[in-house]
């Protein structure tokens, strides 16, 4: 990691702070806005969902046009296809579930701590416990595939 350009974590700080303040200004930080838009009761939120679509397109068609590599790791640009399989699908269904159950995303929810809401720390420790027990279902999968195929 020591071939990255030395701003390259002052630079994900900064841009994690803009983003989290986009969340925030937005009221995407806060769970009865995100919950009245998946309800279809204020579509505001479809507007910021489709400016930051638009940005993201742009740069992802922009860029590899400009320039080989990313300018702070060096990493060329190419396309990281994933297969649609069933962990993709069952991954897509947890989130959109507590998506719909929290009102929050991952991203916004630490927005939301930001701007006071401290009852999302629920919605986190939940977040944190999927996430381990995902880690840990697919460690002791892959464990089971290796004794299976009898490989290291």
């Amino acid at each position: 990691m020591s071939d990255r350009h030395p701003l390259f974590k002052p630079l994900i700080f900064v841009g994690g702070l803009i983003f989290g303040f986009g969340l925030g200004f937005s009221h995407m930080a806060r769970p009865e806005v995100v919950l009245n838009f998946l309800q279809f009761d204020d579509l505001g939120l479809l507007f910021v969902l489709f400016g930051a679509a638009v940005v993201a397109g742009i740069a992802f068609a922009v860029m590899p046009r400009i320039r080989d590599a990313a300018p702070l790791t060096g990493d060329p640009y190419e396309r990281r296809l994933k297969s649609f399989d069933r962990n993709v699908l069952v991954g897509g269904a947890i989130f959109g579930v507590g998506w719909g159950l929290s009102g929050i995303c991952p991203g916004a929810a630490y927005a939301s701590l930001g701007v006071g809401n401290v009852t999302i720390l629920w919605a986190l420790a939940g977040m944190f416990f999927g996430a381990y027990a995902q880690g840990y279902w697919r460690s002791r999968s892959q464990e089971r595939d290796t004794a299976t195929t009898g490989t290291d």
